[in-house]
């Protein structure tokens, strides 16, 4: 097992998953490779890094710290979408390939309703809402949405319209961070 680096302020270098996170209660629990306690990763944390939510599983790279309650996440410096997930489609949609989808663009996110499993954004200075679903979300590295987040999506044209293949967090794709294929 891979030891935690800590430095001489108590701070820990965490690479683990995401166990869960409920952005309604506002926080959820990383599991460390190395092992130890869950690391609570509260919501105002997440925010920081540049997301609302966070996938369950996910891969992430965090900056955490003992406090008397407990492990808790200071910072977020990465995540990675959980894998093996492939690339698809919407039941009666084509299938699409991440090299058919276009730029990575600003959008805000018009609704989304997890339960029913999708909603749709608006690509600045674009006609149209952008499909998207819960699916892709996930995939993306996300649990779920906020009205009028900003967000970065790829796009391709199906039968009905555009719909999202990849979302980010929009200060993370600013970042470099969005553009992964």
């Amino acid at each position: 097992m891979e030891k935690n680096f800590e430095d001489d302020t108590g701070r820990e270098h965490v690479r683990g998953h995401v166990k869960w996170f409920d952005p309604g209660k506002g926080f959820g629990f990383v599991v460390s490779e190395a092992g130890g306690p869950d690391i609570l990763l509260h919501a105002n944390v997440l925010r920081n890094f540049g997301q609302n939510s966070v996938a369950d599983g996910a891969e992430i790279e965090l900056i955490a710290h003992q406090t008397p309650r407990g492990m808790q996440a200071l910072e977020v410096l990465a995540i990675v979408p959980p894998v093996g997930e492939e690339a698809g489609s919407e039941p009666d949609e084509e299938p699409f390939d991440l090299s058919e989808a276009g730029p990575l663009e600003p959008a805000r996110v018009k609704w989304f309703d997890k339960g029913k499993g999708f909603g749709f954004a608006n690509v600045f200075g674009r006609p149209g809402d952008v499909f998207i679903h819960v699916e892709v979300l996930r995939r993306s590295g996300f649990a779920d949405l906020q009205p009028g987040e900003a967000i970065g999506l790829r796009a391709v044209e199906g039968t009905r319209g555009r719909m999202a293949v990849l979302i980010s967090a929009w200060d993370a794709a600013l970042r470099g961070g969005g553009e992964a294929e």
